[in-house]
């Protein structure tokens, strides 16, 4: 497992792609830019065990809250959403 690339605080954008396999991104979030909250550890990637890899990778998977108007244009709360690293890239 590697250190986690993203500290709390990061602004980060979630995978906008539709994998043709299970992958644990809400489509609400694909795509959206969110705020890194906290890591919560690293865990085996839930797609590679979802498709019976023989050695499903173990990422850090974070806290990401994203704001409501954000996703669906309206709201003044947050929503937060525990993704897999290889899920987020950085957002400058």
């Amino acid at each position: 497992m590697s250190e986690p690339r993203f500290a709390p605080g990061s602004r980060v954008r979630a995978a906008p792609v539709d994998p043709p396999h299970h992958t644990r991104v809400p489509r609400y979030v694909r795509g959206r830019v969110g705020e890194v909250v906290e890591c919560q550890g690293a865990y085996p990637l839930p797609d590679d065990r979802a498709r019976q890899l023989p050695d499903s990778r173990v990422e850090p998977v974070y806290t990401v809250r994203f704001a409501a108007r954000d996703l669906w244009g309206d709201g003044a709360h947050d929503v937060t959403v525990d993704l897999w690293e290889s899920y987020l890239t950085e957002e400058t």
